[in-house]
């Protein structure tokens, strides 16, 4: 795909009134394009103020001499910064125009969430221009932490990044900052550059998912409102409208009452099983648990997945896992898709659907259950979380004073707000299984383990 460079501010202030997210953007923004530092700011006012009240008020040669060398200092590293900025934005400008004259197309950047990955983007040193640093970070797609490395010949800065959140987008958007050794100034840009991001859901130690497997592997159970399948097995009582060729003469000359033989009826699990992935706020751990059920073919050798932010569903593995890495919203809410995915797909014939969420009450929540009262699909649902605790998260100072061994981190589940979810949910599906990714257990509804 081809490159280009947008210098357009990402998030503009309209004419409505601020809000707290605007005010924050907004001084964001503006510290951006200030070119002095907090410290930088700090020593200028204060050597200005010095000038003023001693080196000219009072005639004090040695502050005047002092304060003239701090306001030299500040405004030479704030003119040396400013221009290695403009140099070094203007070399990244041509190097990006080149590479869309050349035709050459970005490679597709696949990373997994969790561990250091190296993106093949490369920026020159600067040897020439003394005493500033160079370094950059990616702010779209957030979630991803990025270091800088000095490559073996020391010629050139290579981008290593660590995603922490799975994403799938069509651009990159890196923020560059040249700064000066002392830290009294910087210069600060940003440059959107085209190219496919995707980033998957890190599995942790999960390693098998033993109920969807024996939900694959089930052979029927009996249903009076499915269809008539098998042999005539069913005795009932005869009634009008019966066709008499059912009617079991032999009994009825034994007992006088008129019985019928009819076929079983049972409802056989289809062939075709049908996955869907939940978004919410804690949702990584679900995206891995449906990561490593498409992966492990945990799904059976026929089924359907979908996702939250994905119009098609597939049967495809790779194409799957890039719903998983789709379903993560980088900006505003995803709509519920649940609904449509089962309208279109969950009407031909017996299906089951295994849906995955995440271990906490949601909006998602009353949302499924207004799905499950308007499809006639039996429903199993994954609970994913990533560490069950016992109470609430320790204070700081138990943090400091005592090791925890078990995560502790805002994406685990307390056991009483899981048990109270397993009540809620086991009212509305089948099927409940709990998956923690942190120790890769596995639950029933009633939390024993499997």
């Amino acid at each position: 795909m081809p490159l280009s460079i947008t210098r357009k501010l990402d998030n503009k202030v309209s004419g409505s009134p601020l809000t707290g997210g605007s005010l924050r953007r907004l001084l964001a923004l503006l510290r951006e394009r200030f070119p002095l530092t907090a410290q930088g700011l700090a020593v200028l006012l204060i050597a200005l103020a010095a000038l003023r009240v001693f080196g000219y008020g009072r005639m004090d040669l040695v502050v005047f001499a002092l304060a003239v060398c701090a306001l030299a200092i500040v405004c030479f590293s704030t003119v040396i910064v400013l221009l290695g900025g403009l140099i070094l934005r203007h070399q990244i400008r041509e190097h990006l125009e080149m590479q869309v004259l050349l035709g050459r197309h970005v490679a597709r950047i696949k990373v997994e969430s969790g561990y250091p990955n190296e993106t093949g983007f490369t920026l020159s040193t600067m040897p020439w221009l003394p005493l500033i640093g160079v370094r950059w970070e990616i702010v779209f797609p957030d979630a991803i932490t990025t270091r800088n490395r000095l490559a073996d010949d020391e010629q050139r800065w290579e981008e290593e990044i660590i995603p922490r959140r799975r994403c799938r987008t069509a651009c990159i958007t890196r923020r560059f900052t040249v700064s000066d050794v002392l830290g009294f100034s910087r210069f600060t840009w940003r440059v959107t550059q085209e190219g496919e991001l995707l980033a998957l859901p890190q599995a942790g130690n999960i390693k098998a998912l033993p109920l969807l497997r024996s939900l694959t592997a089930e052979d029927g159970i009996p249903d009076p409102g499915g269809n008539p399948e098998g042999d005539r097995m069913e005795i009932r009582p005869y009634v009008p409208g019966d066709s008499v060729r059912n009617i079991l003469w032999k009994v009825y000359a034994r007992n006088r009452h008129l019985n019928v033989r009819l076929a079983e009826r049972s409802v056989y699990y289809s062939s075709r099983t049908l996955a869907y992935l939940v978004s919410g706020t804690h949702d990584e751990a679900a995206a891995a648990v449906a990561r490593v059920a498409v992966e492990s073919g945990a799904l059976g050798d026929d089924w359907l997945f979908g996702a939250d932010g994905s119009d098609t569903p597939t049967s495809n593995v790779p194409e799957a896992l890039e719903r998983i890495a789709s379903s993560r919203a980088l900006s505003g809410e995803l709509a519920w898709g649940l609904d449509k995915f089962l309208q279109t797909w969950g009407n031909q014939g017996p299906m089951h659907c295994i849906v995955f969420a995440s271990a906490e009450s949601g909006p998602w929540l009353d949302k499924l259950r207004q799905t499950t009262a308007r499809f006639r699909v039996r429903f199993s649902v994954v609970l994913a979380t990533d560490g069950l605790r016992k109470s609430a998260p320790p204070g700081r100072w138990q943090r400091l004073l005592f090791s925890n061994t078990a995560p502790q981190g805002k994406d685990t589940t307390a056991l009483a707000d899981l048990s109270a979810l397993l009540t809620q949910v086991g009212q509305l599906v089948e099927s409940t299984l709990v998956v923690d990714r942190h120790t890769g257990q596995s639950f029933d509804k009633r939390m024993n383990k499997l």
